[in-house]
């Protein structure tokens, strides 16, 4: 049984136009820099979001509110993340 992994619904032939179309706007050339320039974002994103979240939380203890259910939450969705990456890298290497 040969099973197919979609990526927010989307088939491969759509997945397959999308890039066809991309390297017609930008050209093979580009399509790295665009990467990078995405990376930095995302990367600069993630560290604001990071840096938000620890002064929520430290402005919570300081305040003497209880940050425990948050820390259970995030173990939580951490467990999910490590199986959903350990279902992803399997089959990544099956591809």
């Amino acid at each position: 049984m040969i099973q197919q992994v979609t990526l927010l619904f989307i088939g491969t032939t759509e997945i397959v136009f999308i890039l066809f179309v991309v390297v017609m706007l930008f050209g093979a050339d580009k399509i790295p820099d665009i990467a990078r320039g995405l990376g930095k974002g995302m990367r600069m994103l993630r560290d604001a979001s990071n840096d938000i979240k620890t002064e929520i939380t430290k402005s919570a203890e300081a305040n003497g509110l209880d940050t425990g259910v948050t820390k259970d939450v995030q173990d939580e969705l951490n467990k999910v993340k490590d199986d959903l990456e350990d279902f992803t890298g399997s089959v990544r290497r099956k591809l």
